[in-house]
């Protein structure tokens, strides 16, 4: 009869310790609903076993998925590409139309011959393609950047699975670097030679800003101030007029065409320093994730060399026991 009693024990303390489990699987689920109210839909039945029993809050949700989603930014890349872009964007806009309207001011009052100018214009036209070209290229090579920083940051966080970087892989990363650095030395003269335009106009303006102050204005000597645009080597010496004097230079810096170009060189000028600054952003980015994956391919091999020679080691005391067991 004692085993008979103890076996019944037995079974109703298992039965209360599962009645147990199960009622806190129900506390859970409830307070599961009770803190996502939209979930009040999805069915939960209790799992009769304590071993087999998985919690509605282990499982992740929209709030973990979308904190790991947001995890796996590379934030840094971001705001480099969106700085890029607008660079570039500012550059080869505004540089596109002030071109234009300082063919148009050449044409209308510096060199009224076109065939003193034809150069200028053939080189002014090939500028403008290559705008169109730097447009292209940098649009293309900011979304690359970004899409190897998503790469690089998911790789060093390991949010996809297991984290495997290659040598190819290491290899792009530090060609990205290259690249990325003569880009940078390039933009860096593109921003002085966008300089230049800025500095013509800026003396025109403020030669026209003598002309109209109080002091030289309805003077004799308003006509002996003039600019001459050969000095700058743009036009040849022989192109006529090639300088403007007194009212007449007034009239031009009054004109829509000359303000225009003016502070649209001035806004290309300030696209090529951010264009310039998004590049030392990349290039400490790239420099930054290609020490990382190179440390990461460390690990991984440490790791490897490690979890392959605890196997031999558990094989060889396997081995061992075998042995012994044999013996005995």
């Amino acid at each position: 009869m004692k085993p008979t009693m103890e076996t019944a024990a037995e079974e109703n303390t298992e039965q209360s310790q599962e009645r147990k489990v199960n009622s806190r699987a129900e506390m859970e689920i409830g307070r599961y609903h009770w803190m996502y109210p939209g979930s009040k839909n999805h069915q939960y039945h209790p799992v009769p076993t304590q071993g087999d029993r998985a919690s509605p809050l282990s499982s992740p949700g929209c709030f973990e998925c979308c904190i790991k989603c947001l995890g796996g930014v590379p934030y840094a890349s971001l705001v480099a590409t969106i700085l890029c872009f607008s660079g570039v964007a500012l550059f080869c806009g505004c540089g596109h139309v002030a071109l234009a309207g300082t063919v148009a001011i050449l044409e209308q009052h510096f060199s009224t011959n076109t065939s003193d100018h034809a150069l200028l214009s053939e080189v002014i036209q090939l500028m403008q393609y290559v705008i169109y070209g730097i447009a292209s290229f940098f649009f293309l090579y900011g979304i690359i950047l970004l899409a190897e920083g998503f790469y690089t940051t998911s790789a060093v966080k390991e949010l996809h699975g297991e984290f495997k970087t290659t040598a190819c892989g290491r290899c792009i990363s530090g060609m990205f670097v290259f690249l990325t650095y003569v880009l940078g030395v390039a933009w860096l003269g593109v921003f002085g030679f966008s300089a230049v335009p800025v500095f013509m106009y800026y003396n025109i303006w403020s030669t026209c800003e003598v002309i109209k102050s109080p002091q030289t204005n309805g003077t004799a000597g308003v006509e002996q101030i003039c600019v001459d645009i050969r000095q700058y080597g743009i036009i040849p010496w022989n192109a006529f007029p090639g300088k403007i004097c007194g009212s007449a230079l007034e009239n031009i810096c009054n004109t829509n065409e000359f303000y225009m170009s003016y502070h649209l060189f001035i806004v290309a000028c300030a696209g090529a320093g951010a264009t310039v600054i998004a590049l030392i952003h990349f290039l400490m980015i790239l420099s930054s994730n290609w020490a990382y994956l190179k440390d990461a391919s460390k690990m991984q091999a440490y790791q490897d060399i490690k979890a392959k020679e605890e196997q031999e080691l558990q094989d060889i005391q396997s081995r061992s026991k075998e042995q012994l067991n044999s013996y005995t």
